[in-house]
């Protein structure tokens, strides 16, 4: 009878920090994610404490021109972030997002450790020099060799703990019940908000005192920070439940693939063959895709679409290693669905971008003064950080039971529209950045300062709208995505999917690079000045650049309606 009672209270497919069954009423749930919540305020501030301010420390003390120091940022932001996949990956195949967070948080320690050191010792510095001088010599050797090394453990880290730690904290709530489905999605909103609660005493205090305590000071902060962020996590061990990993989820798209093309000239199965041959074919797939894959239930009828796919089950596969389930292909199929998804929101994130690099420049070539006090350029993300604490909680508590009375659906507003909205507000942020750079051009000729590295007379208040707009859509775009890969995801392959998130920004930040690049290639061209060269942020035509981004994220939305509206969602969950 005990062991019986044990069964009944037992997670399937979970395990405690011990390898031992997870037990309902002992593990998950909310006091198990308001610990991963409580991490990821310590591990936001520790990333972004560097990465808002990098360009300065780059150019300031790297003596990397302002382009070069953006390009290396944006390199190192997406690195970090497309690493998250390995660490999804991994936490799908072979170690569960617990073991994971704690290696990670490690790797990233021992990265902040060598900057620091870095940062204090002159020896391991370029000598100071006027910014532009010919005996201003750009970090090379072994000295480059630490500073790159340590960026990149760093980025190694924090990729691994993108990629672990959401989904972690998500796991811990049932996907069977409509409460455990709500929890999870104010878990979501809320890991937003503790990402704006890091960010803003990275963006306040810690910048404050990189820019005028020393470097060595705002690294050795991060450094301490993650380092508490380990004991943290631990402390909640005994309340986590843990996903078994169950092998490669990329085996599996291999293997339906392969199946699909080899076995694309043999006859497919008996039951896949009628049912393709029936009149009622239509409807029995629409069943399936509606009851089916829309809950967790075996898959017993093939969808309609990606109908090529069908292929990779048959009765005698080309190769008895190629045999497939219908419940594999329907996987891989949700993954080719969710992909184009994925790909509409790289531009918004090339758009969020140019928030750590050209517009920390343009703050810096303006009046920074508040009364008093001199705000550091990188501080500027605090107006969208404030932003999201406000609108994060009000998201939760008002506009979503609002929406859920007037949609009568579970979710309210849904992911995709989340993720839209986010896009609409990233056109605005390009269209505000562009019309606020022909201001701060247009001051610097009329005072005389345009070959000038004086501060101008216009309040860098101006480029906190950019930020503002911007802000607001990584709120609505990036909670929206967590959710709704982690929701649309098959089981095991739910780490990999949240990582895509995170790939996303990656993808962005590279685009941005690129971007500077192709601009730079195609306006030199013809002997013309580049659009974004030089030392002096004046001589660029970066307005110009965020009127190509404004039109570049207008047709990416344009592509995404196309998508969205074609979307069908696998989890729709009841009443909705």
């Amino acid at each position: 009878m005990e062991e019986g009672h044990h069964q009944l209270g037992r997670w399937e497919g979970y395990v405690d920090w011990r390898n031992r069954p997870a037990l309902r009423g002992h593990h998950g749930g909310m006091v198990a994610a308001s610990f991963v919540l409580v991490v990821e305020i310590l591990e936001n501030l520790a990333y972004l404490a560097n990465s808002s301010n990098l360009v300065m420390y780059l150019s300031k003390f790297m003596h990397l021109s302002p382009s070069r120091s953006a390009n290396n940022v944006t390199n190192f932001m997406g690195t970090a972030f497309l690493l998250a996949l390995l660490g999804g990956f991994l936490s799908d195949t072979f170690f569960t997002t617990y073991h994971i967070y704690l290696i990670s948080a490690a790797i990233e320690f021992l990265g902040l450790v060598m900057l620091t050191v870095q940062a204090h010792l002159p020896s391991l510095k370029p000598p100071s020099c006027e910014p532009g001088s010919a005996a201003c010599m750009e970090v090379s050797g072994g000295k480059a060799a630490m500073l790159f090394g340590g960026l990149y453990l760093i980025a190694l880290g924090v990729g691994g703990i993108k990629g672990s730690l959401p989904a972690h904290g998500a796991e811990q709530f049932d996907n069977n019940t409509p409460k455990g489905r709500k929890q999870r999605s104010m878990f979501f909103n809320y890991y937003i908000f503790c990402l704006a609660c890091g960010a803003l005493i990275a963006v306040t205090l810690v910048v404050w005192i990189e820019d005028n305590k020393g470097w060595e000071w705002g690294f050795g902060i991060s450094t301490a920070t993650i380092f508490m962020s380990i004991p943290i996590f631990l402390a909640g061990s005994a309340t986590y439940r843990n996903k078994i990993p169950t092998g490669s989820p990329l085996t599996t798209i291999a293997k339906v693939l392969a199946a699909a093309m080899f076995n694309n000239c043999r006859s497919p199965s008996n039951a896949v063959a009628s049912m393709a041959t029936s009149p009622n074919y239509a409807t029995q797939t629409n069943k399936a895709e509606e009851e089916k894959v829309i809950t967790n239930l075996p898959i017993l009828t093939p969808t309609n679409s990606l109908k090529f796919l069908n292929r990779a089950v048959t009765n005698k596969p080309a190769h008895p290693v190629l045999e497939c389930t219908l419940e594999q292909v329907e996987e891989v199929k949700i993954v080719f669905r969710v992909l184009p998804i994925f790909a509409c929101t790289i531009m918004l994130n090339c758009c969020l971008a140019q928030l750590s690099t050209f517009s920390v420049q343009q703050a810096a070539t303006m009046n920074t003064k508040l009364g008093s006090l001199t705000v550091p350029p990188a501080s500027l993300p605090v107006f969208p950080v404030l932003f999201i604490m406000i609108l994060a909680p009000l998201y939760n508590h008002v506009i979503i039971p609002f929406a859920r009375k007037m949609t009568k659906t579970e979710t309210g507003i849904s992911h995709l529209q989340r993720i839209g909205i986010g896009l609409l507000l990233s056109i605005g942020a390009m269209a505000v950045a562009a019309l606020v750079e022909v201001k701060r051009k247009r001051v610097a000729t009329h005072s005389g300062l345009l070959n000038s590295d004086e501060p101008l007379p216009i309040t860098f208040f101006w480029v906190a709208l950019q930020y503002l707009f911007l802000g607001s859509a990584d709120l609505f775009t990036l909670a929206g995505l967590l959710e709704f890969f982690f929701t649309e995801a098959p089981a095991s392959m739910r780490s990999l999917a949240t990582a895509l998130t995170w790939a996303s920004l990656a993808m962005g930040y590279y685009l941005s690079s690129a971007l500077v690049s192709i601009v730079n290639s195609v306006t030199g061209a013809s002997g013309h000045a580049k659009w974004l060269s030089g030392t002096n942020l004046n001589h660029y035509h970066l307005e110009r650049f965020y009127w190509l981004m404004c039109v570049l994220s207008g047709l990416n939305f344009l592509h995404y309606l196309f998508w969205a509206n074609r979307y069908k969602y696998r989890s729709m969950q009841q009443g909705s």
